[in-house]
This record gives C-alpha cells, structure tokens and sequence, in this order.
C-alpha cells in the first residue's frame, strides 16, 4: 500500500510539472514586471527637480523602451533595469523610494550630483544589489539599518555627503563586502565590532567624520584588507595590534586623531606590503623603530606632530621607493651634530621628493652628506632647529 501511495504522488507530480500555462499568461506577467520597473523610473524622473542637460526630461519617455532610456541597461534574458548610472549629470532633487522596486538592480551610481534628502529605506528592497555609489551630493539623514538586508552588496560609496548618525552595527551581516567609503560626512560613534566579519574587505575609508573610541580588536579578521583609512575624526587609545599584523595592508592613514602609545618594535616584519603609512596629529610616543626599514615598499612616513623622541633610524636608506618624509614636530634628536647620521643614508632613497625635519631637537652643524641627497628633493623644511653653523652646498646639486 505504502508502494502505491508513492507512486501515485509521483505520477502526480510529473503531470503538474508537464502542464503548460498559456503564453499569453506569461507574457502578461512579464509585461506586469516591466511596467513595474518603468513606473518606478518615472517616479525617480519626478522626484528630481533639476536636469540641466535634460538626461531625463528629454529621454525618459515612452517614444522608446525604458531600456533604451539613458542611464538604462537591461538584463539580456528578461527586460528588467540591472543597472542604473546617472553620475556627474548634476541632478538635483530626492531618490523615490519607488527605487526599491527595481528588484533585478544590481548597480547603482548616482555621484557627482546634487541629490539631497535621505536614502530612502526601500533599497532594502534590492536584494540583488551588488555596487551602490551615492558619493558627492548633499544627502542626509542616517545609514539605512535596511541597507543590510542588501546580502550581494560589494561595494557602498557614500563619501561627501551630509550623513549622520553611526555606522551600523549590522554592516558584519553583508560578508560580501568589498569596499565601504562614508568619508567627509558627519558620522558619530565607533567603528562596529562586526566589521571583523568582512574578510572579503579590501578597502575602508570613514576621514573626515566624528567617530570616536578606539580600532576593534576585531579588525583581525579583515584578511583581505588593503586600505585602512580613518584620519581627522576623534579616535583615541593605542592603536590596536590587530592593525599592526593585517599583513595585506598597503595604506594605513590615521591622522589627526587622539591615539597614543608607541609604535611595535616589530611593525616593519608585520606589514611588509605596506606603502603609506600616515599616523601624524596623534599622541604617539617613544623611538621610531628601525625595523621599518624593512618595509621595502613604503613610499610615504609621515610621523609628524607626535611626541617621538630619540635618534631617526639610520637605516632609512633601505627604503628605495621613499618619495616623502615628515617627521616635523617631534622631539628627536639630541641637539647635537651627531643627530644627522640619518642622512648619510637617505642618500640613496633615489625618489625622494621631500623630507621635512622642522621643530625638533636636531643641533649642530649641518654634515656635508646634506648634499648628497637626490636631485629629486624639491622640498627640504629644517626650521625650528638647534642647527648653528654654515649650509654646505654640494657641487652636484648646486
């Protein structure tokens, strides 16, 4: 009995799975969709209040297929908008939150316009949505918390904005994530724990905002990161180790915050991809460490405006791709000429363009070795020294 009760069900299941509908059903469904995405488009085109090239006022209209419209593709398969790209045409006015209807959307680029208001919660909607970039416009208002019901999302751009309120905590769900830009808004609070989920994340930039607190613990788990990106906002506390060993970083920039401590002995054996390292405007301390000299892709150290004492290391001329070196306004050196042993080696930093040494404790008489630098220096700042004595010149260069 059990034998037959299963094959009956079988049978039943192949008989509704060979059952057609009609084609004129299916086209009327597919025609429902498409009319869906249209309208959605013509509430966008209505929401905005200034076109002055006339992308959409003498475009976006039924004389051809919203497809055709520019700024417009479609998908092969079916007639449904994929893609949205309206940069830089200076549109002013809102988004409408019909936009969350474009449910087949997977890129969306709006910068470089004068687009205000807030991001409407309905980009919740877009599951499929992989790229948002809103950058350059004057939006408001907080980060959608339903931003992150958008899984596919790779790459979120919304710098330069008027954004506030704080990063959101869910932003660990979106485990896709490549970049996130929030810079020049006006974001409070700390960077979220959860961040450490993305370990698809290469690239982080929040400058130029109000955050507080200190770099999570959690960051460890950033294996893919290559830019760290969190100067001029009101970080505090030693900056965590967990920065120090992400060995794909090639940029860290923190600047003009509130971290203090020292750097780790070991930093240049941790970061040897490193590139740029910008950690001036804090309240660093103690010696700069000679092993970064063996971070032999750097091509930015900028130190200054901390509390670093002790000699510079004199191994610096191990760094060949060094185009700029900021020290200013620290406490090394020890007044005295022995303070200049540095530079015998910087001779060999070929692309060096500019070294800045000012408001500091270098003294004594400027070594002959000064000119020896490369000809590539154009910018050499000393002032605010204890250097007495006359300039050498160097036949070469002068």
């Amino acid at each position: 009995m059990k034998l037959q009760a299963n094959l009956c069900l079988v049978a039943i299941f192949l008989l509704l799975f060979s059952f057609k509908l009609p084609l004129s059903f299916i086209s009327a469904i597919h025609a429902l969709s498409n009319e869906t995405d249209r309208l959605a488009l013509l509430h966008f085109k209505q929401s905005i209040t200034s076109d002055p090239f006339g992308i959409l006022s003498s475009s976006w209209n039924n004389s051809v297929s919203f497809c055709n419209w520019p700024g417009i593709t479609c998908g092969r398969r079916h007639p449904r908008v994929t893609s949205l790209d309206l940069k830089g045409h200076n549109l002013k006015g809102l988004i409408s939150p019909h936009i969350g209807n474009l449910t087949f959307i997977r890129f969306i680029n709006l910068q470089n316009n004068s687009l205000s208001g807030e991001i409407p919660e309905q980009v919740g909607y877009l599951f499929r949505l992989q790229h948002l970039y809103l950058s350059n416009n004057t939006f408001g208002g907080r980060i959608p918390i339903s931003l992150m019901n958008c899984s596919e999302l790779k790459n979120i751009w919304l710098d330069g904005n008027k954004l506030n309120g704080e990063i959101p905590k869910e932003i660990g769900t979106l485990i896709k994530l490549e970049t996130f830009g929030v810079r020049k808004n006006n974001l409070t609070g700390g960077i979220p724990t959860s961040l450490g989920n993305l370990s698809s994340l290469w690239g982080f930039s929040v400058t130029y905002n109000h955050l507080v607190g200190n770099i999570p613990d959690e960051i460890r788990g950033l294996s893919s990161l290559k830019k760290f990106l969190a100067g001029e906002n009101r970080l505090s506390g030693t900056i965590s180790s967990s920065l120090y060993n992400l060995s794909s970083l090639n940029f860290i920039s923190i600047p003009n915050n509130q971290f203090n401590g020292n750097l780790p002995a070991n930093i240049g054996f941790s970061l040897p991809n490193l590139q740029e390292l910008r950690v001036g405007g804090n309240e660093l301390s103690g010696t700069i460490t000679n092993s970064l000299s063996n971070v032999s892709r750097l091509q930015i150290l900028e130190l200054s405006g901390n509390n670093f004492v002790g000699p510079v290391p004199t191994n610096f001329g191990n760094l060949l791709e060094l185009r700029s070196l900021n020290l200013d306004e620290n406490n090394l050196g020890g007044n005295s000429s022995h303070d200049w042993g540095f530079l015998t080696s910087l001779a060999n930093c070929s692309k060096l363009e500019s070294l800045s040494l000012s408001e500091n404790n270098f003294g004594g008489v400027l070594p002959n070795s000064i000119g020896n630098l490369t000809s590539q220096l154009t910018e050499l700042v000393l002032g605010s020294n204890y250097i007495h004595g006359s300039t050498p010149c160097s036949e070469k260069r002068y």
